[in-house]
This record gives C-alpha cells, sequence and structure tokens, in this order.
C-alpha cells in the first residue's frame, strides 16, 4: 500500500467514524443536549478569547501606538 493510499483510507475511516458519531448524537436527546451546551460554552469563551487575540496582533503588526 503506497502512502497516499494509506491516507485516503485513514481519511476515510475517519469520516465514518465522524458521521457515525454525529448520528448517535443527534438520535439521543440526552447527548444532543450535552453537544449543544458544549458548543455554547466554546462560543461563549473561546471564540471571543480569539477574536481578541487575532485583534491584539493586528493591532501590534500595524505598527500604531496604544
Amino acid at each position: 500500500m503506497t502512502r497516499e493510499n494509506a491516507r485516503i483510507a485513514a481519511d476515510a475511516v475517519i469520516i465514518a467514524a465522524g458521521v457515525a458519531a454525529a448520528y448517535v448524537v443527534l438520535t439521543r436527546p440526552p447527548l444532543r443536549r450535552v453537544a449543544a451546551r458544549v458548543v455554547r460554552l466554546w462560543l461563549g469563551a473561546a471564540l471571543p478569547a480569539y477574536l481578541i487575540e487575532t485583534t491584539s496582533r493586528a493591532w501590534v503588526e500595524s505598527g500604531r501606538a496604544a
């Protein structure tokens, strides 16, 4: 098996596992609620932190004084 074929096979397995996990989460209400909480937590914490960091980096790279 070539390196490229191995990569394609691994990608197919990962995609199949992701689809199966998504199906299980979407068809089970308790898991759906947990997934919704995780998404809300990510949107409420990680996303603003990323935006603040990106804005700060852009400000520094622009060469403007604070």
